[in-house]
């Protein structure tokens, strides 16, 4: 279900007024948990890319980090990616987020 398929996403002025939203977009504990998975294979490509110089990593990093996130909101979630709309918001939601999942401020 689309808990904000009312707003207009693109009328949201700050990031603050925007995460609230991105939140009740990933109330599925599945699609939180594959948000999670995937950004953190994402850090591992870039720590290759870091480390070995080899651009392909790029392509891993970006396929792992909306591949997963995707999976989760069109299986899981059963909403459309708020990167669709906002992507810079929801690029900032999704590191916010995996901070938060980190310090136990939302459960994984």
């Amino acid at each position: 279900m689309n808990t904000t398929a009312s707003v207009d996403l693109k009328a949201i002025k700050t990031f603050a007024e925007f995460y609230p939203l991105y939140l009740k977009e990933h109330s599925d504990r599945t699609c939180r948990r594959l948000h999670f998975v995937g950004s953190s294979l994402s850090v591992a490509f870039l720590v290759l890319l870091a480390t070995t110089g080899r651009p392909m990593f790029v392509l891993g990093a970006l396929l792992c980090g909306y591949g997963f996130a995707w999976v989760g909101h069109f299986g899981f979630e059963k909403n459309r990616p708020a990167s669709f709309k906002r992507p810079l918001y929801s690029f900032m939601g999704d590191w916010v987020m995996y901070r938060d999942i980190w310090t136990g401020k939302i459960p994984f």
